[in-house]
C-alpha cells in the first residue's frame, strides 16, 4: 500500500484562551492588594497607561480662587511712620550689638534628614539581649559564645541547639559554654535561652524565689498531666490533696511559657474589605470599595500620536499599538471584575437576606451552583471570584467563601448549613458548667433535640474547626 499526501478540510471547535480572557481571568482571582500591585507594576511597564490625579478642574480652581479672594479681608498698606532719633548714641549701641560670636553658614549642599531617624523601630530580642551580655564586659571568647547563643534563639525564646553544638561551632569547651548559658538565663525576659518548657518554667521559679516543693515536682515530673489537666494522677503520685495540686496549678499558670513573645515583629495584617453592605432603613444597599484603587485611563498623548498620522517607524508603531491595546484591556478587565464582585454579592444577599438580618446562626446552605445559575455565570468564575475576597456585613468581616456551607439535614425534614452548626455548637460550650463541660456525645445528643442529625465524630470535627480543647480539658476544678 503506497503512501501519499492529501489535503483534507476538517471543522473543529475549540477554546482559544486570548490575551483579553487571560488577563480577565488573572485579575479576577487576585486579592486587593495584589490587585493594587499589580496596577502599579503595569504602570511602570506600560508608558500608555497613566493613572487620573484627583484634582481640581480649570473652572473649580478659578471659582475657588475668586471665593477667596472674596473672604479675604481687606489689608492696610503697611507704612514706616517712627522716626529716627537724631540724638541717639551710636557708637554705644554698635558696642553691644555687634560683639562677635559664633556664626553658621548654611550651605545649598547639606544633607537631607533621613526620614529613617525619626521612625521608632522596636527592639528585637537579640538586640535586647546583646545590650545585657555587653554590660557584663565579656572576654573575647564569651562573646563569640554568647553572641551563637543568643542568635539560635527561636521566636519564644528558646535555644534550638545543644550545648555540645554551640561548643564545637565556638571552638571552646562545654563547661565555658554552659557558663555562659546560665548567664544569659539570668537576663530579662525571665526564662529565656531555655531549653524546654520545663526548664524555662524552673528559670522562672528560681526568679521568683518560690521553693515550694509540690510546685516544683508537678513542673519537673508531671506536665504531661498538667497538660491534660490530669489532677487526680498527680494527687496519687505525689500522694497530696486536690487542693493543694489546684493552688499549685494556679501559680504555674500565671508564668510565661513564651518568654521572647513580647519582643515578636510580627505586625497585624488589616483586612480591607472589596465589598461593603450597609443596611439603610429596610433595604440591604451594595457598595464597592475603591479606596486606594488608582484610577486608570489610556494615555491621550500616544492616542493622537497614532491618529494624526505622524511618520513613526513600523517597530515603534506596533510598540505603541500593543501597549495602547494592553492599557485599554486592563482597564476594562478592571470594570468587569468589579461588576462581577457586585453581581455576585448582590445575589449573596438574595440568598442569605436571614443571615444579614439575624446573624450566623441563620446562615442558609448554599453551593457555587446556586450564585452561577442566578446570575448566569460558569462555577469556576463563581469560584474565582469569591476566592480572598472579603465583605464588611451587618454581622462583621467575612470572605465571599464563608457564605457558601455544605448542607445538614433536619430530624423532621430541611436542612441547615455547617456554618449554623457550628456556631450552635460554640453557644452549647459557651453555656456548659465549667467544672462538668458537655462530652461530644453529650453535644450530639444535644443537637439532636434541635431537631439537627448530627454524629459525634463530625461534632468533634466542628470543635477542632473552632480550635476548642475536647472536655476533659475543658474541665476545671
Amino acid at each position: 500500500m503506497a503512501l501519499e499526501l492529501r489535503q483534507q478540510l476538517k471543522l473543529t471547535q475549540q477554546l482559544i484562551m486570548t490575551p483579553q480572557l487571560q488577563m480577565a481571568i488573572k485579575l479576577l482571582q487576585l486579592s486587593r492588594l495584589e490587585l493594587v500591585d499589580t496596577i502599579r507594576q503595569e504602570l511602570e511597564e506600560n508608558p500608555a497607561l497613566e493613572e487620573i490625579q484627583e484634582t481640581l478642574s480649570e473652572e473649580q480652581a478659578t471659582e475657588q480662587t475668586v471665593k477667596d479672594t472674596k473672604e479675604e479681608p481687606a489689608i492696610k498698606e503697611v507704612a514706616i511712620e517712627e522716626k529716627i532719633n537724631a540724638d541717639m548714641d551710636w557708637s554705644n549701641y554698635l558696642d553691644e550689638y555687634s560683639s562677635p560670636g559664633r556664626i553658621n553658614f548654611e550651605s545649598e549642599s547639606k544633607d537631607t534628614p533621613k526620614y529613617e531617624a525619626f521612625i521608632a523601630s522596636k527592639e528585637t530580642l537579640s538586640q535586647h539581649l546583646l545590650w545585657q551580655f555587653l554590660l557584663t564586659s565579656p572576654s573575647r571568647k564569651e562573646k563569640k559564645i554568647g553572641s551563637i547563643i543568643i542568635g539560635n534563639l527561636n521566636r519564644d525564646g528558646y535555644l534550638e541547639i545543644s550545648v555540645e553544638e554551640i561548643a564545637r561551632m565556638s571552638d571552646s569547651d562545654i563547661k565555658k559554654v554552659e557558663k555562659v548559658l546560665s548567664l544569659l538565663q539570668t537576663f530579662d525576659p525571665v526564662g529565656i535561652c531555655a531549653r524546654d518548657l520545663k526548664e524555662c518554667l524552673l528559670l522562672q521559679t528560681k526568679y521568683l524565689k518560690i521553693d515550694d516543693t509540690l510546685l516544683i515536682n508537678i513542673i519537673t515530673d508531671h506536665l504531661g498531666h498538667l497538660e491534660k489537666r490530669n489532677y487526680k494522677a498527680i494527687c496519687k503520685a505525689l500522694k497530696t490533696s486536690i487542693e493543694n495540686v489546684i493552688a499549685a496549678v494556679n501559680v504555674i499558670q500565671g508564668l510565661e511559657p513564651k518568654p521572647g513573645r513580647e519582643f515578636s515583629d510580627e505586625n497585624p495584617q488589616y483586612i480591607t474589605p472589596d465589598i461593603y453592605v450597609y443596611k439603610i432603613e429596610n433595604d440591604f444597599v451594595v457598595m464597592l470599595n475603591d479606596d486606594g484603587m488608582p484610577k486608570l485611563r489610556v494615555s491621550a498623548f500616544y492616542k493622537k500620536s497614532i491618529s494624526r498620522g505622524n511618520k513613526i517607524s513600523g517597530e515603534a508603531e506596533d510598540y505603541i499599538q500593543d501597549k495602547l491595546r494592553s492599557a485599554a484591556w486592563l482597564i476594562k478587565s478592571i470594570h468587569q471584575r468589579q461588576k462581577t464582585i457586585y453581581r455576585v454579592m448582590q445575589s449573596i444577599l438574595t440568598f442569605q437576606q436571614d443571615f444579614f438580618e439575624k446573624g450566623i446562626s441563620h446562615l442558609k446552605p448554599m453551593v457555587l451552583r446556586d450564585v452561577a445559575q442566578d446570575i448566569d455565570m460558569h462555577e469556576s468564575t463563581i469560584s474565582r471570584v469569591t476566592t480572598n475576597k472579603y465583605a464588611y456585613t451587618p454581622q462583621g468581616i467575612f470572605e465571599l467563601k464563608y457564605f457558601f456551607n455544605s448542607s445538614i439535614r433536619r430530624v423532621h425534614g430541611g436542612t441547615i448549613a455547617s456554618a449554623s452548626v457550628q456556631e450552635k455548637i460554640r453557644q452549647i460550650i459557651a453555656g456548659e458548667d465549667p467544672k462538668n463541660p458537655f462530652s461530644d456525645d453529650k453535644i450530639s445528643k444535644l443537637l439532636q433535640e434541635s431537631h439537627i442529625s448530627i454524629a459525634r465524630r463530625t461534632v468533634a470535627k466542628y470543635r477542632e474547626i473552632l480550635k476548642i480543647l475536647p472536655s476533659n480539658m475543658r474541665k476545671q476544678i
